[in-house]
């Protein structure tokens, strides 16, 4: 994934993060009504896997890439 520019840390409160809500969250979309299309139209790899399940449960030490540009590594407030 070499163009990735930084991999950002994003910190969650619960035990897991559904994909649609992290993309929610981190503001690549404005609503929870856009995630089904916004995971459609671009290549979301979690853990290194292509995802598109908007539903699929993201926990600590899981890592997101969006279109191989933008980086998520997911972390609790524990760690």
């Amino acid at each position: 994934m070499d163009n990735i520019n930084k991999t950002k840390t994003i910190t969650i409160k619960s035990e897991f993060i559904t994909l649609g809500q992290l993309i929610k969250f981190v503001g690549l979309i404005s609503n929870g009504s856009e995630a089904k299309m916004f995971i459609m139209n671009h290549d979301i790899y979690v853990n290194h896997e292509l995802c598109n399940q908007r539903g699929k449960k993201i926990y600590p030490g899981y890592t997101v890439c969006v279109d191989r540009k933008e980086e998520f590594l997911i972390t609790n407030e524990n760690q």
